[in-house]
């Protein structure tokens, strides 16, 4: 085997055309390996083939089945590639037919790259009922906030029904408190019928612990490198071969037999891998060869710890070909410019210095010295384009990793949320949003997981503890084992009737409908753009440009009133949005039009963007 099959998946249980189940498994170890049929009680032995794989077609497993892989006639485990677990991670498979949903989305075209507003959310804690068929009833409201494209944190099973994902152990099973692998089919097909791409969130640099059977069937694992979660995934160590097959599979599934428009890749820089081609690259390639067959456009979107180029250059240019990455460096540096504390990795951070530099250059840090990592860091990007770097104000790990979890909306004013959304809304790049942050949702995004294993349990306890010391917080963490933090992270949608959320709610959606509609903001173009910073007034000045039209956005992120002049020329400068106008329960309104060059006294802790010409 070993070979990619892009047109239908092959690992695990699946059915033909003919209604036959054939299961394919990988055990290069076994002597002697069987699928025992639960509710038949009978077992079937699997055949050896090369390099370790074990098949079988047989008409005795139907769809609904539930079944257990058999090694050496001792060890009943779940299937590697199950597609689902009703009785969790230490049940039986259930095999499902993954052909038999009836799409209706044929003529769905994913959106441009460059147009993708994306929206982060968490399944469980999104909606009461925390499942995809709950989520459906908001997709409208998400259309009408200006989204384009949702992004769903992993759903890969994990152990128990709270969790935020990143502790999957069967990468191919939509997670069954979720509503499993139909519900989420539909998800993406009703997404697809109101015009919304769909991003889901996937872990290929470890697997979670608990529940965790992969390595009782092959080497996936190995002892050449570690990561901060567990053992290292074996992507080029001896018998790697099976394992790169089982991820390369996996990606494909989700866009093949999912319709998933993008995945969104958790930190690569923790995938070890020195083959010749990195299983990054090998995924990119497949991933085109699919795009070939289905007529489909299909995007790989990393988050990177490592101002890496190479990781979304093309592969003619000697990269990895994905096709943006995720830029903590925006946030971190907004968020030292919004005035909160500089511990831990915001040390490194100069406030508006570093976000104008963001602006300018995408990476921070291309190539300075950096304190906090003791070392020169990064490369410039100098040739990389707006849309393949996305950038927030706020998302799941810089909310949840807190120790209590706040947003911002707790740790900032109402005005300076404004401010910071302005500038993430305005800037070159692919914005997102996580989840409430529209309508300044007041309660917490706490880290949560349902571990039944006492031990681990503890020990989770102890490393969010040990965390939380590299940034000198006093206090006790929540228990994430408690239903608490899970209960208390679900939005408050009642709030988005009630001011001043509604109002947030209002100048999200305008922010949203201007960075659409005028073309000097919507074409990601980091060549038309100029920044200019003034450390002492705390100002920036942001010029993006596209053809004749220009957008001036003027950003005071200190506490007074400041005045600034744009020595730009223009017969009549039109207002766009001022955050600090009564409208958006700011002080004071700025004028509607200006002419000649810019003169304007700035409300403290205000965002405003002029026009030279309305489109």
């Amino acid at each position: 085997m070993n070979e990619v099959n892009t047109r239908k998946r092959t690992l695990g249980v699946n059915f033909n055309i003919n209604g036959l189940a054939n299961a394919v498994l990988w055990a290069p170890d076994a002597e002697h390996v069987e699928i025992l049929l639960i509710f038949q009680n009978i077992k079937i032995p699997l055949v050896r083939e090369e390099y370790g794989y074990w098949i079988l077609e047989t008409d005795l497993l139907s769809p609904e089945d539930q079944y257990w892989f058999v090694l050496n006639g001792v060890k009943s485990l779940a299937d590697p590639a199950s597609l689902s677990q009703p009785e969790g991670v230490h049940g039986p498979s259930k095999a499902i037919d993954l052909n038999a949903y009836k799409w209706t989305d044929t003529n769905w075209k994913n959106i441009p790259l460059k147009e993708f507003i994306t929206y982060e959310l968490h399944t469980g804690t999104f909606t009461p009922n925390g499942t995809f068929a709950s989520m459906e009833a908001k997709l409208d409201y998400l259309v009408d906030l200006g989204i384009t494209a949702v992004e769903l944190m992993p759903v890969s099973q994990f152990s128990g029904e709270r969790n935020w994902g990143y502790d999957g152990v069967f990468p191919f099973c939509v997670q069954h408190s979720y509503g499993g692998a139909q519900a989420l089919q539909h998800l993406v097909n009703v997404c697809h019928q109101k015009g919304l791409a769909v991003i889901l969130d996937v872990v290929y640099n470890h697997i979670g612990p608990e529940g965790n059977c992969l390595g009782e069937f092959a080497p996936y694992f190995t002892d050449k490198y570690s990561t901060p979660w567990g053992k290292a995934i074996n992507f080029d160590d001896a018998w790697c071969d099976g394992v790169r097959l089982f991820f390369i599979e996996n990606a494909l599934m989700w866009f093949r037999d999912f319709h998933i428009d993008a995945l969104r890749m958790d930190a690569v820089h923790a995938i070890k891998d020195f083959s010749p081609v990195h299983i990054l690259q090998e995924i990119k390639q497949q991933v085109d060869f699919l795009e070939q067959e289905s007529g489909r456009c299909h995007y790989l979107i990393v988050e990177l710890d490592l101002n890496d180029t190479r990781f979304i250059n093309t592969v003619d240019k000697g990269g990895y070909g994905m096709n943006a990455q995720w830029v903590d460096e925006f946030h971190h540096a907004l968020r030292v410019s919004s005035g909160q504390e500089k511990s831990g990795y915001y040390s490194d951070f100069n406030g508006i210095q570093s976000l104008a530099k963001a602006y300018r250059d995408a990476y921070v840090y291309d190539g300075a010295y950096s304190d906090h990592r003791k070392k020169k860091f990064g490369i410039k990007a100098k040739e990389n384009t707006g849309e393949q770097f996305v950038v927030f104000s706020q998302n799941h790990d810089h909310v949840g990793n807190r120790m209590l979890g706040e947003r911002t909306s707790e740790l900032v004013s109402f005005d300076m949320q404004k401010l910071m959304a302005g500038a993430v809304l305005a800037s070159p790049y692919l914005p997102m949003l996580f989840m409430g942050e529209e309508y300044s949702e007041t309660g917490r995004f706490q880290y949560f997981v349902s571990h039944t294993d006492t031990e681990l349990a503890e020990a989770v306890r102890k490393g969010r503890k040990k965390e939380f010391q590299a940034f000198h917080m006093a206090g006790e963490a929540p228990d994430p084992m408690g239903v608490e933090a899970f209960e208390k992270s679900k939005l408050h949608w009642d709030l988005i009737e009630k001011p001043p959320h509604n109002t947030m709610l209002a100048y999200y959606k305008k922010l949203i409908e201007i960075r659409k509609n005028q073309s000097a903001l919507s074409v990601l173009n980091r060549k038309d753009l100029d920044v200019e910073c003034f450390e002492n007034k705390e100002v920036i000045i942001l010029r993006r440009q596209h053809r004749i039209q220009e957008v001036i956005g003027l950003m005071n992120f200190s506490n007074k009133p400041q005045d600034v002049h744009v020595a730009v020329y223009s017969p009549v400068w039109h207002k766009l949005i001022a955050s600090s106008d009564v409208l958006w329960n700011g002080s004071e309104d700025l004028p509607e039009t200006l002419s000649g060059e810019i003169t304007l006294v700035l409300p403290a802790q205000s965002f405003t963007l002029y026009t030279n010409q309305y489109e």
